[in-house]
């Protein structure tokens, strides 16, 4: 039997795989290659969509379909297909329309499961297409025909970010879908009940794994459901408090090969799991 047979070792991306630079250090990629070659699944679980990941795919290779949009979708990049998905309810347009009314310089992008559509923008738009690439599509909320995977606001300032969120509580519909910060200048609107945990045991099902032998690292709040469904939740040495406060360990830091030293504290028996 090989060393890592039956574990799953699944990672967020921005923060915890990728450096600041938003490459993958040598040492990570020879770590995921002994950990495959010793029998271990290592994929990823992310805010990302698949369109938006296939560079990183075709460097990381994957063998295991991987968790999306902050938990409502696995998607098998082999079969370039969604093996499950969970779309946002249409009364989220309702929503749309009320924060959009109240705040000024509102900015945010209907996600759907294929591509996004910015439908409001602002200078954290612009950023997070500089920092992503993906296209600038622009058309109305209510213009989207496709089932919508998540809603992603950004703003640039903080203070505006808890304004926004504010705004968004204060409507009866709030109760009816799950809100997450998936970065500094990113806040989300996803379905109820939705989140990486969720995208963790999914895997865990499909796969038909132990959910004894599942490893998660993480660093930021949108992290935190899969740190807690992992058998082990691992934190980098950068993440946020409230992720580390989550975690079972904590690893070093995503600037100094996080992945491989988890891989090497695994074979070694140092890991708690």
């Amino acid at each position: 039997m090989k060393k890592f047979e039956g574990f799953l070792l699944c990672t967020d991306l921005d923060g915890t795989l990728l450096r600041n630079d938003k490459t993958i250090s040598k040492e990570n990629l020879r770590a995921i290659d002994y950990f495959k070659q010793e029998g271990g699944l290592f994929t990823f679980v992310t805010g990302r969509m698949p369109f938006y990941i296939s560079d990183l795919c075709e460097i990381v290779k994957p063998n295991a379909p991987f968790g999306c949009v902050n938990g409502g979708g696995v998607y098998d990049y082999t079969a370039r297909r969604y093996l499950w998905t969970k779309p946002l309810s249409r009364r989220i347009f309702e929503l749309l329309a009320y924060a959009q009314e109240r705040f000024d310089g509102i900015g945010y992008q209907v996600t759907t499961f294929d591509r996004t559509y910015f439908c409001s923008e602002n200078s954290a738009m612009a950023e997070f297409r500089r920092l992503t690439g993906v296209p600038n599509l622009t058309c109305r909320f209510d213009e989207v025909e496709e089932p919508i995977a998540k809603i992603v606001f950004g703003e640039m300032e903080e203070d505006r970010v808890e304004v926004l969120k504010a705004i968004l509580h204060a409507h009866p519909l709030a109760k009816e879908f799950d809100f997450v910060r998936s970065e500094k200048i990113l806040y989300e609107i996803l379905p109820k009940n939705i989140n990486k945990g969720v995208s963790l045991t999914k895997l865990t099902e499909q796969l038909c794994l132990d959910p004894n032998k599942t490893i998660a690292v993480g660093d930021y709040h949108n992290d935190i459901p899969m740190l807690r469904v992992a058998k082990l939740g691992v934190a980098v040495a950068n993440a946020c408090p409230e992720a580390k406060a989550a975690a079972n360990y904590i690893t070093v830091s995503n600037e100094e090969h996080a992945i491989a030293n988890i891989v090497e504290e695994l074979e070694r028996g140092v890991l708690p799991l």
